[in-house]
């Protein structure tokens, strides 16, 4: 049985890919930038946080992508408690 994760414990998952992460040109869409982090979390954060729409996750590769939705959280959570 999954464990419910809180929204403190997602949020503060959600800002420490964002701070250890990088933007880097887009493989999918030339001309395009994503924004990448290493998978180095418990898979029951990255699954909750893909539920939640913040990340897109990939079989076979070592990073994830936040999405924009993700971007925009963690800009907010950084300007909230790292400012």
């Amino acid at each position: 049985m999954r464990r419910q994760m809180s929204d403190e414990e997602k949020d503060l998952n959600l800002l420490l890919l964002y701070l250890s992460g990088w933007e880097e040109d887009s493989r999918r869409k030339p001309g395009e930038k994503v924004f990448r982090a290493w998978k180095g979390f418990r898979f029951d954060v990255l699954d909750a946080l893909e539920e939640g729409e913040m990340i897109e996750q990939f079989q076979n590769v070592k990073s994830v992508l936040l999405t924009p939705r993700g971007i925009e959280r963690a800009r907010e959570l950084k300007d909230r408690y790292l400012q």
